[in-house]
């Protein structure tokens, strides 16, 4: 840290300290020109379970346009919604 930056805060709780840093700037804690990128090849994305229902006609039709492109229909539903919504 350099000297005119801030004490890093004390936290009591990892969600009290979720709390400060979405309301609260880093930059008078942390000194960013020293940063340095990392990667974290193995960290896998948070994932959770949904139900969806859909029409029998249009299931039909995901699983004919997944057998057309060898993968499983769960991937291509994925797919789709990931492109949909810009996340590709």
């Amino acid at each position: 840290m350099s000297k005119n930056s801030k004490a890093m805060p004390k936290f009591a709780t990892e969600a009290d300290e979720r709390r400060f840093w979405e309301a609260n700037d880093s930059s008078p804690h942390v000194d960013w020109s020293k940063a340095e990128r990392v990667r974290l090849p193995n960290l896998k994305p948070s994932t959770t379970s949904i139900s969806l229902r859909l029409p029998v006609s249009l299931l039909d039709s995901i699983k004919i346009a997944a057998n057309k492109r060898d993968v499983p229909y769960q991937s291509l539903i994925k797919a789709w919604l990931a492109e949909k919504v810009g996340n590709v």
